[in-house]
């Protein structure tokens, strides 16, 4: 069922039902017990009465009170019946509908008998002083019948009330849901951009929970929107720099007259095309480690540490950069994880310490090698200020000592791409002051 409304009116419907059931059979067994009760004891009541009329000596009495126990009266007719009989098995009196069979055996007290094929029930009082037994009894169908007509006039009601309850309930259903329905019609009215999130305080506390989920949803596509306004923008202000450098050294390479000129120009444009590559790449990067859920650890393969990073390297050789050592110990190290993850966070942490070593260091060396539970890379660049160490991994953060050429990228990608391949990444710097150590621990990491 898909409305809210109908099915809470049906449960509130079909709990009162339930409940006006079994209210209905409580009083059905109560009224039965209270009326068995005083239907004994008025057997037991008129009994005595024609007994003493009997004790008296009085039979012509007895016989005429035994006519007029009950007179008829609502629809049931001649409810009790009076039988006087001698000991010795004589009808002696009886009351008008009685019949001629003895209602009782010989006992004295209560007893129930069935004559004539209708079951009785009889009160008898034994007096052998004066050689009678008195028995005074009703038909108990008609004692079924009395509590059947209760139980009835208790039901009748329902067939009008039921309606009532019914409207009543779905009125107050939809008086109650209000708040729900202003709440869904405050959010269809907004446009696509109005992520103001919704008031809870007037709400019921029944939905403030769900209010309160839309206003983190909220939170999270602005927040998801005003990162990727940053980024576009941020590609577009980076674009434009080597966009607009390109088309200077273009027009200096067209204009040049001698081949030395012409030829710096073009090393220039291949320089710019180079960041402006690595820029495009770095976004698309970082919106696929964004977009894509992370594949489960488990699922992943193993990944030899050593042939990566040699990989790696050939990948990003130029002439003139820095020298790349590659430790022979990490062709041992097994690294369980998503593999593009890890090709990924150890490019840009390579890539990083190249174009800092190389700027701060001509020919300075990189290290790779294995340290306790992963790997770690050591380059000879200036190394990052301590108070900006917990800052660098920021996207577009750039250092007081970061080159200006930088995209502030490349240690955030390292950072996503290694908590998405179940590794920690630390940045610190050396203790001789030579550079900075990148280390990254695989909790999995077998060497």
């Amino acid at each position: 069922m898909s409305s809210l409304k109908r099915r809470l009116v049906l449960i509130l419907l079909a709990a009162t039902g339930v409940i006006w059931l079994c209210a209905t059979g409580w009083i059905y067994a109560s009224s039965r017990s209270e009326l068995e009760h005083v239907l004994d004891t008025r057997l037991q009541e008129a009994a005595r009465m024609v007994h003493s009329l009997v004790a008296g000596g009085n039979i012509a009495a007895a016989e005429a009170v035994a006519q007029a126990t009950v007179p008829p009266e609502a629809g049931y007719e001649r409810q009790l019946s009076c039988q006087i009989w001698s000991l010795d098995g004589r009808l002696v009196a009886k009351s008008g509908g009685a019949p001629e069979e003895a209602l009782a055996g010989p006992a004295e007290g209560f007893s129930e008998r069935t004559v004539n094929g209708e079951p009785w029930r009889v009160y008898t009082i034994l007096d052998p002083d004066k050689g009678v037994r008195v028995m005074v009894g009703d038909r108990i169908g008609l004692r079924d019948r009395l509590v059947r007509d209760l139980v009835a006039g208790l039901l009748a009601p329902v067939i009008f009330i039921v309606p009532l309850l019914g409207l009543l309930i779905w009125i107050s259903v939809g008086r109650g849901l209000a708040p729900l329905h202003a709440v869904a019609g405050d959010i269809a009215a907004r446009d696509g951009e109005d992520m103001r999130p919704v008031a809870p305080a007037a709400a019921p506390a029944e939905i403030r929970p769900l209010l309160e989920a839309i206003n983190g949803l909220f939170a999270k596509v602005e927040a998801a929107r005003r990162q990727e306004r940053d980024v576009t923008a941020f590609a577009a202000h980076e674009l434009r720099t080597p966009l607009a450098g390109l088309k200077t050294q273009a027009q200096i390479a067209l204009a040049a007259h001698d081949a030395p000129t012409r030829e710096g120009a073009l090393r220039q444009i291949l320089v710019s095309v180079d960041r402006t590559t690595r820029l495009v790449r770095q976004l698309l990067a970082l919106a696929k480690l964004e977009g894509t859920p992370s594949p489960p650890l488990e699922a992943s393969g193993e990944t030899e540490a050593g042939a990566l990073l040699r990989d790696i390297v050939r990948q990003t050789a130029k002439p003139g950069t820095a020298h790349v050592v590659v430790d022979d110990a990490l062709d041992a190290v097994k690294l369980k994880g998503d593999r593009e993850a890890l090709h990924l966070m150890l490019r840009n942490l390579h890539e990083n310490a190249v174009e800092h070593t190389v700027e701060h260091a001509a020919g300075g060396t990189i290290a790779w090698r294995p340290c306790a539970g992963g790997l770690c890379v050591e380059d000879e660049g200036p190394g990052i200020p301590e108070d900006e160490l917990p800052l660098v991994t920021r996207r577009f953060y750039r250092g007081r000592s970061r080159s200006g050429a930088g995209s502030g990228l490349g240690l955030t990608i390292a950072t996503m791409a290694a908590a998405r391949a179940g590794a920690r990444l630390t940045l610190e710097n050396r203790c001789d002051g030579a550079g900075l150590r990148a280390t990254i621990v695989w909790p999995r990491a077998a060497a």
